[in-house]
């Protein structure tokens, strides 16, 4: 069997993630990745995997016909039995050319639930493809339940739909006591600190104002905790992110770290890991996060609460107040129960949100297409 992906781009993120797993540990069929941008950060790694890799390098926000042409084509060429797209643009021009290709089966990936402020461009695609949808995917994937009713309501073909949750790198999260123990001496910290952090880009949907301000509560009462903050866009030389900080009782109290190549180190370096987003598809720090063994507190974003059980407290959205109470409510707990909660979490991933479970639904997804006729 041969699937061809079509995805918007190949830069870090959370569906460019789990494409690239899917393609490395999926070895019942054949994949071949297409950019309607450029290879960023995992088109060589693709590659290095043994996948074919193709860039249409279209500047971002561009569409052209003689994109959609050279698109057509190499559908064509390569004659794949599904045509997989992923986020809304490649659903739109992946779709329009898969169909007009002739593909037996196309499946659009849906990964987002709510979009950002004034993002009405792609709030108009959204609207076109909720029309379209009655007509050209065969399935549509979506990576959460709450994604999954939030485009129901704004008119996409429900009887089509079907909720795959990512899946999680258990071997990548065993990062060593050695790596840890260095990070927190690159960054001031000693055992007898706690630690709250977070992890994600800077982003007005990731919440980070949110957490700082929900820090300055704590410190309140918890003068000595330490506020750790991975993620592009999350540095010092950010006057955005420090004039946030310095509104609490204790700016030096945040360590700004940016982006980071090693996220399981500096999660493993946390005692509580929080999400403050205001909105999520499937919120993919939270589950490295549980895989880390780290207890957590998440907003009610996306699938947060499904995902994390009885053992993540969730706060309102966009409630600072609430989000310091869940954290000093945490912190309040004996080292001992911490460890606990964070054990079971870990577990909870491994037995719930592996990989091997997510290949696993989309190759019964791809059997059952490849079992049906038109």
């Amino acid at each position: 069997m041969k699937i061809l992906h079509i995805i918007t781009g190949l830069n870090n993120g959370g569906a460019e993630g789990v494409l690239y797993r899917l393609c490395k540990y999926d070895s019942t069929a054949t994949h071949v990745v297409v950019s309607l941008m450029d290879e960023g950060k995992y088109g060589s790694l693709l590659t290095k995997e043994g996948v074919d890799v193709f860039c249409l390098n279209l500047p971002a926000g561009k569409v052209s016909i003689s994109a959609l042409w050279r698109l057509f084509k190499l559908i064509r060429s390569h004659n794949p039995d599904i045509v997989q797209t992923w986020l809304y643009h490649a659903d739109l021009l992946g779709g329009l050319a898969a169909k007009l290709a002739g593909v037996k089966h196309i499946v659009w990936g849906i990964r987002t639930t709510e979009l950002k402020k004034r993002s009405y461009i792609t709030a108009g695609i959204r609207k076109l493809l909720a029309w379209l949808s009655y007509w050209i995917p065969t399935k549509i994937v979506v990576v959460a339940e709450k994604a999954k009713q939030k485009h129901i309501s704004i008119g996409y073909d429900s009887s089509k739909m079907q909720v795959i949750p990512n899946g999680f790198d258990v071997e990548a999260f065993h990062a060593a006591v050695s790596k840890i123990d260095a990070l927190k001496q690159e960054i001031g910290l000693t055992q007898q600190n706690l630690v709250i952090g977070c992890v994600g880009r800077l982003s007005q949907v990731k919440g980070q104002d949110v957490f700082t301000r929900a820090a300055g509560l704590v410190l309140n009462h918890y003068p000595n905790v330490k506020f750790l903050m991975v993620g592009r866009g999350l540095e010092f030389t950010n006057a955005e992110v420090m004039d946030w900080i310095s509104k609490t009782p204790k700016p030096q109290n945040f360590i700004l770290l940016g982006e980071r190549s090693d996220v399981p180190v500096c999660l493993r370096a946390m005692d509580i890991f929080c999400l403050p987003s205001r909105s999520e598809g499937f919120p993919n720090a939270l589950g490295e996060a549980m895989l880390a063994g780290v207890p957590c507190v998440s907003t009610d974003a996306g699938d947060a609460a499904l995902l994390g059980g009885n053992d993540v407290p969730i706060v309102e959205v966009d409630n600072p107040e609430d989000l310091a109470n869940k954290l000093m409510a945490m912190l309040a707990k004996s080292v001992e129960e911490r460890n606990e909660i964070g054990e079971r979490l870990h577990q909870r991933i491994i037995d719930e949100y592996s990989i091997q479970k997510m290949v696993s639904r989309y190759v019964e997804l791809y059997k059952e297409l490849e079992g049906t006729k038109n």
